[in-house]
């Protein structure tokens, strides 16, 4: 068996106008001006302390945790639209259920989101059950501390060299590397290919149609065995 561990925001789904609207709220609701697009976008994956600690340097530790509650409170428990609040990116799907179809494969996430937007996620799609661990920033140290990873993999009962992260920051792929794990950077996500690969992704690909068969090579060029 394989293990195949998905990030979800700038992986899976296109969150940024959702995060960027919650970073808005969080910091106009506290008389500060907002930090630019791309400076939001750059710490997508870390955990929200981590993230204000980047986009807040100069406010203290309580001032930074008044952000981080504003940042949650953007998002209600319940949708009120009908317009999905994460939409999957192209081919996402179609990627996700080729997977789950496959009998050598097992599904995880590893993300900077809570569990409750891991779980709305899982609403809107059907994937409850699909996915046989759940790693959120609920109870883990930051990416790229290798933690997420390493609780996944005793999960699945999977060692590393039968294991791979998918996702689209540095953060992804320094996690991947931390943990001894494949480590597949996306390119349509929030970080730039050329920083994937500067720290050490084993693969890059542009579309999800590519994602299985780049999982397959890597799994075999690290000893795992491919279908």
């Amino acid at each position: 068996m394989k293990l195949v561990i998905f990030d979800c925001d700038g992986t899976l789904v296109d969150s940024q106008d959702a995060i960027c609207g919650a970073m808005v709220h969080a910091f106009t609701g506290l008389g500060f001006d907002a930090p630019a697009r791309g400076d939001v976008l750059s710490v997508v994956g870390l955990s929200l302390p981590e993230a204000f600690r980047v986009l807040a340097p100069g406010h203290d530790d309580s001032t930074r945790a008044a952000l981080a509650d504003r940042y949650k409170g953007a998002f209600p428990k319940t949708a009120v639209s009908a317009i999905p609040r994460d939409p999957l990116f192209p081919g996402a799907r179609d990627a996700v259920e080729a997977l789950i179809r496959r009998e050598d494969i097992l599904l995880g996430i590893a993300t900077g989101k809570s569990r409750r937007g891991v779980d709305r996620l899982f609403d809107q799609e059907s994937w409850h059950g699909r996915f046989i661990t759940i790693q959120t920033a609920d109870d883990h140290p930051s990416k790229p501390h290798p933690s997420m990873i390493e609780k996944a993999m005793r999960d699945a009962d999977i060692g590393p060299e039968a294991t791979v992260i998918v996702g689209d920051t540095t953060f992804d792929i320094e996690m991947g590397r931390n943990a001894g794990v494949g480590a597949i950077g996306v390119g349509w996500g929030y970080h730039p290919v050329a920083a994937l690969t500067a720290v050490g992704a084993h693969a890059i690909v542009t579309e999800f149609a590519a994602v299985e068969a780049a999982l397959d090579r890597v799994l075999v060029a690290r000893g795992g065995r491919s279908s």
